[in-house]
This record gives C-alpha cells, sequence and structure tokens, in this order.
C-alpha cells in the first residue's frame, strides 16, 4: 500500500471542502465525501502529531556545547 502524503491528503480535503460547500453533490456523495473528509482530517492531524513529537531544537550551552532539547510548544508560547 502506497503511504499518503500530508501534502496530498491537504490538497484532497480542500477539494472535498470546495466540493459540499458547492451544494451541487447528491446526498449520498455528500455523504461519502464527508467521511472521507473526516478521514483525512484523522490522518492529517496524527502526521501533525508525530512531527510535534519529533521536532527537538539545538540549545547552545554556555560552555558552547551544543544539546538536544526537546520542542516544548508552550514554553515557546511564554
Amino acid at each position: 500500500m502506497v503511504e499518503k502524503k500530508f501534502e496530498e491528503a491537504m490538497e484532497r480535503l480542500e477539494k472535498i471542502v470546495r466540493s459540499l460547500e458547492g451544494g451541487e453533490l447528491s446526498l449520498e456523495d455528500a455523504i461519502k465525501d464527508f467521511e472521507e473528509g473526516m478521514d483525512l482530517i484523522k490522518f492529517a492531524s496524527n502526521k501533525l502529531e508525530e512531527a510535534e513529537k519529533k521536532v527537538s531544537l539545538l540549545v547552545q550551552e554556555s560552555d558552547g556545547k551544543l544539546t538536544l532539547t526537546p520542542f516544548d510548544a508552550e514554553k515557546e508560547n511564554e
């Protein structure tokens, strides 16, 4: 099975949203697209969560040594 990419999932999700907003779909097609959209949202959310876990910062300590520190979004927002 070919692995989906985040960007491809987002492009498809945008197409689904435009289609649903257009109001031209039958009820059955709208439900099918809505379900696909929900699956894409779950996939994209999981990918973003994985990426956040992988993000880390190189921090230079006072002695010049570089250390790998996990990214903390809450600290960054302070």
